[in-house]
Formats: C-alpha cells, structure tokens, sequence
C-alpha cells in the first residue's frame, strides 16, 4: 500500500511518537505550573497582603503578577527560541524545563507578594523557552501530512496541563499554598527522562553542518558556520510580514486568554465570598478545581476541530472560527443570570474557542520559517504575544479595582478576540506547504 493510501497513523516511526510523547510532557507540565498560581492567587495573597488582602487589593497585585509571568515567558520564548537554533533543539528543552519547574517549588518560599512576583517571572522564562523548542522539534520530526495532528495531539497536553493544576488543587489546596506549588517542582524529573530517550533534530544538524569544514559535525557552534544573528533575519525582506502576522496572531489569543479564561477561580472564589450559601456546603477550592477541570474538558474538542479546520480548509479558516468564538463565549456565561452550577455546565464553551485556538500556533508558526529560523521565529511570534497580553491581566486587575466587579471586566476585555479576523486578511496560508 502506498504512503498516500495509508491512514497518516501508520507513517509515523516509533521515535516520532517517542518526540511527541516527550514534547507532550513538556508542554502539560509548563501548563501545569503556569495555571497553579490562577487557583492560588487568592489565597496566597490573602496570606502574604494580610490585612491589606481586600478584593480590590488581591485583583490588582494578582494582575501585576499575572502581568510579570506573563514577560517573562514573552522575555524566555524569544532569549530561548534563539538559543535553540544555535545549540539545539534537545538541550534548550531540557534547560527550560528544569527552570520553570524548580522555580515554581521555589515560589514556596515566598514571604512577600513581590517574592512571588519575582518566582513567577523566572517561572515564565522557563515556560516560554520550552514552547519554542518543543514546537520546532515535532514540527522537524513529524511528516507533512500529519504535521497538523501532531501539532493538535501536542496541544491536547495544556488541557491535560490545566486538568492536573486542578487536581493538584483538589489533593492539597485545602491544606496550603505552598504546598501546590512546592507539587509543581516535580516536573524536574522529566530532565532526564528527555536526555535518555531524544536525539536531537536532524533538520537542525544537517542545516547546522552544511558546509562546516570539521569531518563529524555534530552541531556545535565551531566557528565553522557564520550566521547573522537570528533575530534580524526573521525582520528581513522575505519574513518580516510573516513575522508581523504571526505575533499579532499570538498577541491577540494570549491576550484574551490572560485577560478572560485565567481570571474564572477568582471570579468564582469572589462570588463565593460575597454570597458562602452559593457553595451549597461545597468548599470553594472544590469548585475552582472542578471549574478548571470543565473548562479543560471543553479544549479538547477544541484542539481537535482546529486541527481538522486547519486540514480541511486551511490554516486562516481555523484561526477565523476561534476567534470569533472567544469574543462572544465570555460575556454569554458571566453576563447571563446563570448560578455558580449553570455557569460550569457552560464554561466548556469557554474552554473550547480560548483554549483550543493554541493548537493553531504550533501547527502555523513553525511553518512560516525555515530551518535555520524555526524557533527564533516561532518563539518570537508566539512569545512577543506575551509582552502584549500582559496588558491583559493588568487591566483585569485594574478594572476590578474601579468596578468592584470580575465578570464585567473579563468580558468587557473578551472582545479583542475581534482583531484576529482583521489580522487574518494579511496573513499567508500555509496547508499543503512542505517545511522551508
């Protein structure tokens, strides 16, 4: 049977599987430490403001923090994607995943709300380097024609990310903070998990030794290979509307998503506080935990329909359909006369337009950029939207500050999800398109 006739499964070679098992990992766990703080925000600044730890006090230090975290992982998704074409896909994995995880156990410790902040934002450096790099290495090791399952299967893992912060909630929530995040430090052991069972790209080392004038290149920068500075080339002539198109793309979901989805635990912990017979006898950790575990289960099938979209009608046409979607999805749940209960039977819609339009990216970005580029652009696409969307959970945070009120201001903010139809006009369409 020829490869055109066989179902996309059965091309794939045990080591590619064995990529996206281990880039799995790494993505579940850095979305796993990202969304730990979202569930112990209001607790753990309770804790640290003391008698200072008002409502408005909490949403506008919690939105500084968010908005730290959030360059960091801006700040590392580009430091790394750049470091990634130099040395390596395989060892700049293994580097930002030991930072975000260490750094998450370390938040631990924190004695102030700046502490934190600062943990936070090393945790970011690492959750922003990791993407680049996993991103690239699937995209370089996978087949065309099952590049965008892969990519989709890969994203499943913030879902499962999102489902095991929530878990970890449920288990130890009730009993500290710090113990959450103290949970969060475990990842670490996916180090060597990594270093055993990868080989790093061979896109990246036969581009990396082409012309190198030392018999056996494995890679290592030698001097025999004289590149400009990574950063400038993806500005240049040829990608720097592609390098335009794709950070307005990541800009505008990170931002929604940082501003809206990332908010609901607080929006439910305040509507708690302000009325403790909602929680019918059910602790309000409980509810965070199960908030978050619904919002996941709707991502799923997001992911799914974005790799399928993408597929069947293209790269825009996916992107179009979520965007969308996220405008309208936050203000029918948080603005509508729905209890606590009707509200997480709806969240899965949430879920599914904010969370399942990530599956785009690594599925698009590393397309619009060759080899010797992939995660300097991918990760500066992807990542310069966080410097962007940390203007959303600070104003979230401000706007709660002035209204008293999370669902007006999540929902208000929802719709800059508008501006991705206006980008998609001048974005490049890449389905059926083999690697640079």
């Amino acid at each position: 049977m020829s490869n055109a006739a066989q179902p996309w499964w059965r091309q794939i070679e045990r080591y590619q599987w064995t990529v996206l098992l281990m880039t799995w990992l790494g993505f579940l766990f850095d979305l796993m430490d990202s969304t730990l703080y979202t569930m112990v925000m209001g607790p753990a600044l309770g804790d640290l403001l003391g008698r200072a730890g008002t409502v408005q006090n909490i949403g506008w230090y919690g939105g500084l923090i968010f908005s730290v975290f959030l360059v960091g992982w801006a700040l590392g998704g580009i430091v790394f994607g750049v470091v990634a074409d130099y040395v390596g896909r395989k060892p700049t994995l293994m580097l930002t995943i030991l930072v975000y995880a260490l750094c998450t156990g370390l938040a631990a410790t924190a004695g102030s709300w700046w502490e934190l902040g600062a943990y936070r934002f090393l945790t970011g450096l690492g959750v922003g380097g990791e993407w680049a790099a996993g991103a690239a290495l699937l995209a370089e090791t996978w087949p065309e024609r099952a590049r965008a399952k892969g990519a989709a299967i890969l994203q499943t893992s913030a879902g499962m990310g999102y489902f095991a912060a929530a878990f970890i909630y449920l288990m130890v929530g009730g009993y500290s903070w710090r113990l959450v995040f103290l949970v969060g430090a475990l990842p670490a052991v996916l180090v060597f998990m990594i270093r055993k069972s990868m080989r790093e790209s061979e896109r990246w080392l036969e581009e990396r030794c082409e012309g190198a004038t030392v018999r056996g290149c494995d890679g290592a920068f030698d001097g025999a290979k004289v590149r400009r500075f990574t950063l400038a080339q993806i500005f240049g002539r040829d990608l720097r509307r592609d390098t335009i198109v794709g950070s307005m793309l990541a800009s505008v979901a990170n931002f929604g998503f940082w501003g809206v989805s990332a908010w609901v635990p607080a929006l439910i912990q305040n509507r708690i506080a302000d009325d403790p017979s909602l929680a019918a006898g059910v602790s309000a950790s409980s509810y965070v935990s199960y908030a978050i575990m619904i919002l996941t289960l709707g991502s799923l099938p997001g992911y799914a329909g974005v790799a399928a979209l993408a597929d069947r009608f293209g790269r825009k046409p996916a992107f179009l359909v979520f965007f969308v979607g996220g405008a309208f999805a936050a203000p029918l749940i948080f603005l509508g006369p729905w209890t606590i209960g009707q509200m997480l039977v709806l969240l899965p819609l949430l879920g599914f337009f904010t969370l399942g339009i990530y599956a785009a990216f690594p599925i698009y970005l590393p397309e619009l950029f060759p080899t010797p580029l992939r995660t300097t652009g991918a990760g500066f696409c992807f990542n310069i939207g966080r410097v962007v969307s940390a203007a959303g959970p600070f104003l979230t945070g401000l706007m709660v500050l002035y209204t008293g009120s999370f669902a007006y201001a999540i929902s208000a903010l929802s719709l800059v999800y508008l501006l991705g139809p206006v980008t998609l006009i001048f974005a490049r369409e890449t389905r059926g398109q083999e690697l640079a």
